[in-house]
């Protein structure tokens, strides 16, 4: 099998950051999609307190991701990985058994901040341990990430059906394993060699004046709007395309396993494919094309009356399908180099606190993404243009893929590895005129270790 050869193929210190990943998802998922169910049913919180703890959980891991990215250059990766899975043991571990409000919003903040803490420490160890195969590294970490994902919710399940606060322990014993294991088994890695106020402020201010990072981090952050739509829009989709709830519930579930198994069976071939005829930037290029166009089957959809109606309900179903497949198939495409040039445009320096900062910036976006979207899709119903949201979707990923290319184009983007061509012969994609700031994808190693 080609999945299990190329992880056998890495250092043991990344398979292990592989396993984590996927067990770290399957003890989130496990718990979090019913969550909310647990608060307003179990316990018959308000609405508005539900939205309210969820989130506390969303903030305290976005908006902290800069603050985890920073604490693991200057203490080192493995110390973040482990807090962050002990402090997610803990919050797990109070949402389970704890009623109060106080008392919930501690605990999901917790569990939102551990994520802060573990998330760009985990892929600035894999980049650095990764060394020259960081595109194939990322790549197994995009399969092992969608594995939990698929595999945690139907553990979930399980367990819910005996008692959430089952799921809730089972969930902390997860990340308790692996907090211990992660003690044991994972070699120190990273940390500044210079943690003075001096160096810090100095790290900060290179950071802050690295244009070509903050333009790529602003160019890119439309796409994490498109992709976290499986999330709202197409489930909210799911609800005008069928009869009941129930029917809505199964068809997110698909949706979801449609998500999942592309990733998984696609990933690595995808990958390959991409890295030979594309290189990096008109990968991610033609990946945000992908994006956007995972919105004109739900587009097309719309010249059929809506409705869980005979033939309505059957073309909103496919068209759900499909774009939940296009959306997948996306993001396949972009992650691995996504990753990989954030470490380069880095210059292998502070990996983890640019991580970090990227995934604020992305973070940002997807907030103001959601909040637009959610409003387009009222607006949409109530006046009678219930298109309107696809296309502005469609346009956003096309100006991503713009200011990509544009990016590109300018020199501001890593020099691209050699690609082959169709006829089998290979040729070097040459810097572009005044890329002389760039790094390039291969590099020295990394210092500071």
């Amino acid at each position: 099998m080609r999945t299990l050869a190329q992880y056998r193929s890495f250092p043991r210190p990344v398979r292990l950051l592989l396993l984590n990943q996927l067990t770290i998802n399957l003890g989130f998922y496990m718990l979090i999609p019913y969550l909310a169910a647990h608060l307003s049913g179990g316990l018959g919180l308000a609405t508005w307190l539900v939205g309210l703890i969820l989130g506390v959980r969303n903030f305290a891991q976005q908006g902290m991701f800069l603050v985890g990215g920073a604490l693991a250059d200057r203490f080192g990766y493995k110390p973040l990985i482990v807090a962050g899975c002990a402090l997610r043991t803990v919050g797990f571990a109070l949402l389970g058994f704890v009623d109060s409000v106080p008392a919930l919003i501690v605990a999901s903040a917790a569990t939102g901040f551990a994520g802060a803490l573990f998330n760009p420490a985990v892929r600035a160890y894999l980049a650095h341990d990764a060394g020259e195969r960081r595109v194939e590294a990322f790549a197994l970490f995009s399969v092992f990430y969608q594995a939990g994902i698929l595999l945690g919710p139907l553990v979930g399940l399980a367990l819910t059906g005996i008692a959430f606060s089952v799921t809730c322990l089972v969930a902390a014993g997860v990340f308790a394993v692996l907090t211990l294991l992660q003690i044991r088994a994972l070699p120190p890695r990273g940390g500044a060699q210079d943690s003075s106020a001096d160096a810090t402020s100095a790290g900060w201010r290179e950071i802050l004046g690295n244009r070509s990072f903050l333009l790529f981090a602003a160019a890119m952050a439309g796409s994490y709007v498109l992709s976290f739509q499986v999330y709202l829009a197409l489930p909210l989709q799911a609800r005008v395309v069928t009869a009941t709830a129930s029917d809505a519930t199964i068809l997110v579930a698909v949706l979801f396993a449609v998500s999942g198994l592309v990733t998984i069976l696609g990933q690595l071939r995808v990958t390959a494919w991409c890295r030979t005829r594309l290189g990096p930037a008109r990968a991610m290029t033609a990946g945000l094309l992908v994006l956007a166009a995972a919105f004109v089957p739900l587009l097309a959809a719309e010249a059929i009356p809506p409705g869980p109606g005979r033939l309505g309900g059957a073309v909103g179903m496919i068209a759900l399908v499909l774009s939940a497949a296009v959306l997948a198939l996306g993001t396949t495409i972009v992650f691995p180099f996504e990753m990989n040039t954030i470490v380069a445009l880095s210059g292998n320096r502070r990996v983890a606190t640019h991580y970090g900062l990227y995934n604020t910036v992305c973070g940002v976006g997807i907030l103001l993404g959601n909040l637009g979207t959610g409003w387009a899709l009222d607006i949409a119903r109530s006046t009678g243009v219930p298109a309107a949201p696809w296309v502005v979707l469609i346009i956003v990923g096309a100006g991503c893929a713009a200011a990509v290319g544009a990016l590109r184009r300018r020199g501001l983007l890593p020099a691209e590895e050699p690609t082959r061509s169709r006829g089998g012969r290979h040729r070097l994609r040459r810097r572009p005129p005044g890329a002389g700031s760039a790094v390039p994808y291969r590099t020295a190693p990394d210092r500071g270790t």
